[in-house]
């Protein structure tokens, strides 16, 4: 391979020729070997990256603090960046130290490089276009970092919600298929009262719908960002109304309104937002997980089980037992679920973890959350397309439950009183009856007016009663 040398305050590294990223970014590779998933493995961070310095540049140049030459240069290796043109540049890992530096760095010399090129310099001719001295110009990663990671969160939420409102979609068509077909509701593990299977899944839809709008709510904190902050929030090194200027620069590159936070000091080692928005992944993970744990239950069997319900079978359940097919999408579901959880954990800790004026753990929250969000795209995919599209419910093993259910003397509880169903329970539980029958062997009620009560609309909805 062939090498350039490049140099920086701590003195000089080889870089690879071809490479449009230099030194600081190459020292990057070298120290930080842990995760192993690259900035470039999120196209959202890297073209969040490059929309920031975008952002930061017609600023700059706006007040006269950049020669138009070089800016245009600069402008056009952004938008290259925005674009995708140049994503494996970005190979610093997302864990490491330094609270984003490596990433800040990689950001702008590989902006250099391609600015230069576009003059007809040799990438590493930072006498004509610097990393520090003109990308980086008006900032410092400790405002161009956070807030590109913050537009890197609003275009995966985005991404996000589009894979929850497919899986609220095929709920909900489970639900419309499901409405009519009864069957017994339960708490705590024990006959309840009845309820249709398209009730059940309605509620999965509802319960994942009110997601949506908690993640879109949270996701707007990262609006408020700290650009012109600089170094702690002093603005050192930046002109007079640069921060007011870069941060409409930046909205008018997404379309959507950025503010200036009212403190720079308090927002530039403030991690709140990540936190709370962190806090809905994990809200929606517990969801996620409980809806799958109702599929493991409703489908258990197919014979000692529930058996309400039937999932594709998607492959073979064990090397020992023939014929077991296991609920394996729902369990993926709940273990993705367990790692978004931990994940939650770990943007806690690193979130309290900021001393003084900066966080430098802001790193590790990056890849938490970038994590959490792939890997639930990915699992709510799953579960809609290799397992709630395809359930079909076992319709007369649904309604036998409900007709041999103790449970079902609760809709009789309004017209024969608590103590008569208490008395027909009771008898039912020791005897193996019905409670049909022994409604109508004890002559509680006639089988008219038992009919009417049991009838599955009636069972279902609120519905006016006469004793």
């Amino acid at each position: 391979m062939k090498y350039r040398i490049e140099s920086d305050s701590l003195g000089e590294v080889k870089v690879p020729a071809a490479a449009y990223y230099g030194v600081q970014t190459q020292r990057a590779i070298e120290n930080f070997d842990i995760s192993r998933i690259k900035v470039s493995d999120y196209r959202e961070l890297v073209k969040a990256l490059g929309i920031v310095k975008l952002a930061a540049a017609r600023a700059n140049y706006a007040l006269g603090l950049l020669p138009k030459d070089i800016f245009q240069a600069m402008e056009g290796a952004c938008q290259r960046i925005i674009d995708g043109e140049f994503d494996k540049e970005f190979p610093v890992d997302l864990i490491q130290g330094g609270a984003g530096t490596s990433t800040n760095m990689n950001a702008n010399e590989v902006i250099a490089n391609i600015a230069l090129e576009s003059m007809g310099k040799e990438r590493g001719d930072y006498k004509t276009i610097s990393p520090n001295d003109h990308a980086n110009l008006s900032q410092s990663t400790n405002d161009a970092y956070p807030t590109s990671l913050k537009v890197a969160f609003i275009y995966s939420n985005i991404e996000l919600i589009k894979h929850l409102e497919a899986l609220i979609a095929s709920f909900r068509a489970k639900g419309k298929e499901f409405a009519s077909i009864l069957k017994m509701g339960r708490t705590e593990m024990q006959d309840a009262v009845p309820m249709t299977v398209g009730q059940e899944f309605e509620a999965f839809a509802a319960t994942l719908s009110e997601e949506v709008d908690r993640l879109n709510q949270n996701a707007k904190l990262f609006q408020e960002i700290n650009m012109g902050a600089t170094a702690i929030g002093t603005g050192i090194n930046s002109t007079p109304g640069y921060a007011e200027l870069v941060t409409s620069k930046l909205s008018e590159i997404m379309g959507m309104t950025f503010i200036k936070a009212s403190n720079l000091i308090e927002a530039t080692p403030d991690t709140g937002s990540y936190v709370i928005y962190s806090s809905a992944l994990k809200r929606l993970a517990v969801k996620l997980s409980k809806i799958s744990n109702d599929l493991r239950l409703l489908s258990s069997g197919p014979r000692c089980g529930f058996n309400e319900i039937n999932l594709p079978s998607l492959q073979p359940g064990s090397s020992i037992m023939p014929g077991k097919v296991n609920p394996v999408v729902p369990e993926m579901v709940s273990e993705v679920c367990y790692k978004v959880i931990g994940n939650d954990l770990t943007v806690t800790f690193a979130a309290e973890a900021g001393q003084l004026q900066l966080n430098a753990m802001e790193p590790v929250i990056a890849e938490a959350i970038l994590e959490s969000i792939t890997y639930l795209c990915r699992a709510m995919d799953t579960l809609a397309q290799k397992c709630v599209d395809g359930i079909t419910a076992n319709v007369d093993v649904c309604r036998n439950m409900v007709m041999n259910s103790i449970g079902l003397v609760t809709a009789l509880n309004p017209y024969i009183g608590y103590k008569n169903s208490a008395m027909i329970a009771k008898e039912a539980l020791a005897t193996g009856k019905g409670v049909y029958e022994l409604v109508l062997e004890h002559n509680v009620l006639d089988k008219a007016k038992l009919d009417e009560i049991l009838d599955p609309e009636n069972m279902i909805a609120p519905h006016p009663f006469e004793k």
